[in-house]
């Protein structure tokens, strides 16, 4: 059955319409976001999907084609932060932050379905929030921009989910371009669309899924925050991105705190990866994009300390099949990949990916998930 027919069949009426919102991979800039830094993301061909109606009576429903649940009851004037809603969060997330932004939203009728793999470090939350946001946008007739639907759906995420995360992945959600990586700086919200036609250049993006979970409210991601939030007062800087790259060794020693400065260290050297990156794409030079890479996963793994064994078999069995470069994407402790491979060849695509897959089976690791990342269009009404 399609998301339309679903919906009908569980609530008794045609939905008003459907929506759908990708989910993301990150191609350089990690945990550079939360620090008003830039980022590199595209989006994802699988999304979320919404089948939505409006409702006045103040009730919200949500259900979803994934989760072994029914349909989840909620008053809109009695949604509270951090309640134990379990995936229902994301939705009555949005709902409750376009309420506080003082959008008269007086609830929905919403029916879910994703193919965004989930703990995999593909935003698959974002997703949710982001056509969640973007359905009751249409229907309530708010007129709100791209940028500030990302910023509610953070919202969500941050006041109601309970997880500190940064901005970017609900605005490649939001915004991205089919054929383009967005480009962004994180303190303003402003962004441009790079070219990323690999197919053109005889080159693919894998996503290595490593399957291994991850959960960023563990307190683990929170950390990483604060102590980037205390290296930004222990140097006077409003954020991270305030300290020029070529001033870090001078930054770093104003530091005392070794985790501090190793956190402080990560962040803006990914920011600075982040412009060499844009430069060598602006220049058609992609496959030098490759050893940047694999120089930010090191970065992840030894100052961020957010890899895992996983994540570093990945990289290190795709680089020695010939990979052009290979990093951790999205929050660590799991999740996912990218690799930058020759499309084919001798250390083609197909010939990395089956060099993953034995260095897994070998170290007893569960199979990843092997799939090519093809820069995908944003959220939109279907």
């Amino acid at each position: 059955m399609t998301v339309a027919a679903d919906f009908t069949r569980l609530y008794g009426t045609a939905p008003d319409g459907v929506w759908a919102a990708p989910g993301r991979v990150n191609l350089i800039g990690e945990y550079t976001d939360f620090n008003d830094g830039f980022v590199l993301p595209m989006a994802l061909p699988h999304t979320a999907v919404a089948a939505v109606a409006r409702r006045d009576d103040g009730v919200l429903r949500v259900h979803s084609a994934d989760v072994e649940e029914g349909v989840v009851q909620l008053d809109v004037d009695a949604l509270e932060p951090r309640s134990g809603a379990g995936w229902a969060a994301y939705p009555a997330g949005v709902v409750r932050a376009l309420r506080e932004a003082g959008h008269p939203v007086t609830g929905a009728d919403i029916h879910l379905a994703s193919t965004v793999p989930t703990g995999a470090g593909l935003s698959s939350s974002a997703a949710l929030e982001v056509v969640t946001a973007l359905a009751l946008d249409e229907l309530y007739g708010l007129g709100l921009t791209r940028p500030e639907l990302a910023r509610l759906a953070q919202r969500a995420e941050n006041d109601f989910v309970g997880v500190p995360c940064g901005v970017m992945d609900q605005m490649a959600s939001a915004c991205a371009a089919p054929g383009h990586a967005l480009f962004l700086d994180t303190r303003d919200l402003s962004y441009r669309q790079v070219p990323f036609d690999l197919g053109a250049v005889g080159l693919r993006l894998l996503v290595v899924d490593t399957r291994v979970k991850h959960a960023l409210g563990d307190g683990a991601y929170a950390e990483r925050r604060a102590g980037c939030e205390a290296g930004a007062r222990a140097l006077g800087v409003r954020a991270l991105r305030d300290v020029p790259y070529v001033h870090l060794p001078d930054a770093l020693a104003r530091l005392s705190d070794p985790t501090v400065r190793r956190y402080v260290r990560h962040v803006v050297s990914d920011d600075e990866r982040v412009r060499r990156t844009i430069e060598l794409l602006d220049a058609g030079e992609v496959r030098k994009v490759g050893p940047v890479l694999t120089e930010g996963h090191a970065s992840l793994r030894d100052d961020l300390r957010v890899s895992c064994e996983e994540l570093d078999l990945a990289v290190e069995a795709a680089n020695a099949a010939g990979a052009l470069g290979a990093r951790m994407t999205g929050g660590g402790f799991g999740g996912s990949a990218v690799v930058l491979v020759e499309a084919t060849g001798p250390q083609g695509a197909d010939v990395v990916a089956a060099a993953v897959e034995k260095a897994f089976a070998e170290a007893g690791f569960t199979a990843p998930r092997i799939f090519e990342a093809v820069p995908s269009e944003g959220a939109r009404r279907l």
